[in-house]
């Protein structure tokens, strides 16, 4: 349990570079009225100020917490990816995706709101809402692939053939 785990932390993090350049370089890209903080300073900003009070940190503490803290949301979501995934099939791209999908649409219009957390769906304008769902598929895709390429690595590892991952 602990090697899927590890996997699926790793596969999350390493995910999540590609994610976050992606957020970052197609907010630039943006109406400027559309440039205003991504949903993980908002998240963390919110959190903060509603937890340990609005001076609790200064804007760059809180900018270098909320990025900290989105790297280990993927980390904590590839884990869970890859116990689902190896419970119901292997790791793939599709399902990958998939998951992405699910982690957007349970974040932003799931657990965000319910929590009344600043920078779910309902706060961002549908440039901002198009631009997370396409960095959450890419995620999934990333995550899919590199959970597929570790898992296969450890299976390799313990003597697993390639025909018996594969179904072949």
């Amino acid at each position: 349990m602990w090697t899927r785990l590890s996997i699926g932390a790793l596969a999350g993090v390493v995910a999540t570079i590609p994610m976050t350049i992606m957020m970052l370089v197609w907010h630039r890209m943006l109406p400027v009225e559309d440039q205003y903080p991504l949903p993980p300073e908002q998240v963390t900003d919110d959190i903060v100020d509603k937890v340990v009070g609005p001076r609790a940190f200064d804007r760059r503490d809180r900018r270098t917490l909320a990025w900290l803290l989105h790297f280990f949301f993927g980390a904590a979501t590839g884990s869970m990816y890859v116990m689902a995934a190896d419970r119901f099939s292997r790791p793939t791209s599709y399902t990958g995706v998939g998951f992405g999908l699910i982690v957007w649409v349970g974040s932003y219009f799931g657990w965000l709101p319910a929590f009344d957390v600043y920078g779910a769906g309902r706060d961002q304008t549908p440039a901002r809402n198009t631009l997370m769902l396409a960095v959450h598929i890419a995620w999934g895709v990333s995550l899919g692939m590199l959970a597929r390429v570790l898992t296969h690595m450890r299976d390799a590892r313990q003597g697993v053939s390639l025909t018996a991952w594969t179904g072949r």
